[in-house]
């Protein structure tokens, strides 16, 4: 009785999780429009912010005493948010990917994946390390917002800049803190009915970081990249996930190593290759500017496979 319980509620999340990646994204996309920035860049900050918000409340809470769940969380995310998110993704309507995207923002996510994996050869995360990867966030986002701010006038270009109106304005930043709001709320009421029902089955905390903890913080992701792509939006839907894996690293293990450190276990390093494998793989793919169906198909079995071997193979 009790774990049907739990059960509802996380059905009850996944709906405000459908909500608020609805509401995010259109959002973002009216600031967009409104300020002639690329879906893309919005993407990568406003959208991709906004969804890697569970994870960064599971980061917190988990800080200081479950430090396994802080990487487990991220590593295991950055993998699903790949092979679940845009192979899913991709399996719906091919997407078309910017040139851009090639050579900037995937090389981006595989650099402060490598530095991730260079912290923690001394298996320790410590609170200086953290502080340098939030540094990173900083500049990080410094490089964003300059590229949104020369595209906007390269946009403008001859005509003159019509002012946002502050109505208009105000209706999209209300769009986005509900869309964040709800994707939060909903990510902490999955997240913590799921966790139950996997203990009460005898699942590893290990396996609970990369696996359900990691797909539960990914629904935000997976929810708003569908949403984005119905709408047509597919720059929206990519950008999200180079995006969130780029802060997951930077901004989660940043803020959870800054509050006391992590821990970093022998066997992390094989879901490192992993993570990297993924990356790498999105790449190889995204050069060719389209990922087809094939693809996506591709991407989900991967990663369904990697399941299969964390809970049975290992």
């Amino acid at each position: 009785m009790e774990i049907a319980f739990n059960a509802a509620l996380t059905v009850v999340g996944l709906v405000m999780l459908c909500y608020g990646g609805h509401w995010l994204v259109e959002g973002g996309v009216r600031i967009a429009k409104r300020f002639r920035i690329s879906k893309l860049i919005i993407g990568m900050t406003v959208v991709a912010y906004g969804t890697s918000t569970p994870e960064l409340a599971a980061s917190i809470a988990a800080a200081g005493e479950h430090t396994m769940l802080i990487l487990g969380n991220v590593v295991g995310s950055n993998i699903s948010n790949i092979g679940m998110v845009i192979g899913i993704s991709a399996i719906l309507v091919p997407l078309v990917a910017q040139k851009s995207t090639v050579r900037k923002e995937v090389p981006i996510m595989i650099g402060v994946s490598l530095l991730l994996i260079a912290l923690s050869l001394d298996n320790e995360i410590s609170q200086w390390e953290g502080a340098l990867l939030i540094g990173g966030l900083i500049v990080f986002t410094i490089f964003i917002y300059r590229t949104a701010k020369k595209q906007r006038e390269n946009n403008v270009s001859e005509d003159k800049e019509e002012s946002p109106r502050k109505k208009f304005l105000a209706r999209s930043i209300v769009l986005i803190a509900i869309g964040v709001g709800l994707l939060w709320g909903g990510a902490i009421l999955t997240i913590d009915n799921v966790v139950i029902i996997a203990q009460s089955i005898g699942v590893s905390e290990r396996i609970i970081g990369l696996t359900i903890i990691a797909i539960g913080t990914s629904l935000p992701e997976l929810i708003t990249s569908i949403m984005a792509i119905r709408k047509g939006h597919h720059d929206i839907g990519i950008g999200t996930i180079i995006g969130s894996n780029i802060y997951n690293v930077l901004m989660i293990i940043g803020v959870g190593a800054a509050i006391g450190g992590i821990v970093v276990v022998p066997q992390v390093f094989t879901d490192y290759a992993v993570m990297i494998g993924f990356s790498i793989a999105l790449l190889i793919v995204i050069k060719t500017g389209l990922i087809t169906r094939p693809m996506g198909i591709g991407l989900t079995g991967a990663y369904a496979a990697y399941l299969v071997w964390l809970f049975f193979l290992q």
